[in-house]
């Protein structure tokens, strides 16, 4: 979230930071899906995760291009592109194995 304190002060940036605190939280809030009721649910919640965590890399890419965040945000982009690739492959693997 050190991003989100690093945006700038205004209603874009209120609104941004907004976004990416409930998007930011939600992709591990969903990857808790070690505790899923079934396999289906277990798959339903993984690819949730990883829809937060593509939307979170959206609103850090939005951010830089609006200049509306004056710090480095390509490692954090870069990191969660891949974990969202990690995510969707994981559900992918768990309802092919059925």
């Amino acid at each position: 979230m050190v991003v989100v304190g690093k945006l700038e002060k205004n209603r874009a940036g209120n609104h941004v930071a907004a976004q990416l605190v409930r998007c930011g939280t939600a992709g591990g809030a969903h990857y808790e899906a070690r505790g899923a009721e079934s396999r289906a649910d277990f798959v339903h919640k993984v690819r949730l995760a990883a829809k937060e965590v593509r939307e979170s890399v959206y609103w850090m890419r939005l951010a830089r291009r609006a200049d509306l965040l004056h710090v480095s945000v390509e490692q954090a982009v870069q990191e969660g592109s891949e974990l969202a690739a990690i995510l969707a492959a994981s559900a992918t693997s768990a309802r092919a194995s059925r």
